[in-house]
């Protein structure tokens, strides 16, 4: 019997006076595009491990592809620049940490140019404005 170590989507809709989708540790999915253009969405831009870039998880590129078929008016990346890999003994931070916002930023100005996105660092947040 084969087995496979990915697992399929979940991410969660949050409906009231503005819709959230919370895409949780994703890859592009079909049937992401139904999910009906949320007010916010919060996207994976990154990952950890071995399997990075092989699926199961979103890429900067692969990230902003799901904002395109999402159609949110805001995106905010998550899973990124949170986790430092001190086992390496590196003098500084590695590059990971700091550019996956950067490249998704780019790569949504580019495919889905009417989409705002907001980076925010730990513990930073923001306040939608009301639909009018």
């Amino acid at each position: 019997m084969e087995s496979s170590t990915l697992s399929s989507s979940l991410g969660y809709v949050i409906t009231g006076s503005q819709h959230v989708y919370f895409a949780g540790d994703t890859d592009l999915f079909d049937g992401m595009s139904t999910i009906a253009s949320p007010d916010v969405a919060l996207i994976p831009i990154w990952g950890w491990g071995p399997t990075l870039g092989q699926g199961g998880h979103l890429d900067p590129r692969r990230a902003a592809e799901a904002v395109r078929l999402l159609a949110p008016r805001v995106a905010v990346p998550i899973h990124w620049g949170t986790y430092s890999p001190i086992h390496l003994g590196l003098r500084k931070a590695p590059s990971f940490l700091e550019l996956p916002p950067v490249e998704f930023a780019a790569a949504v100005a580019e495919l889905a140019p009417d989409v705002a996105v907001r980076v925010l660092r730990p513990g930073e947040a923001f306040e939608l404005e009301q639909r009018l």
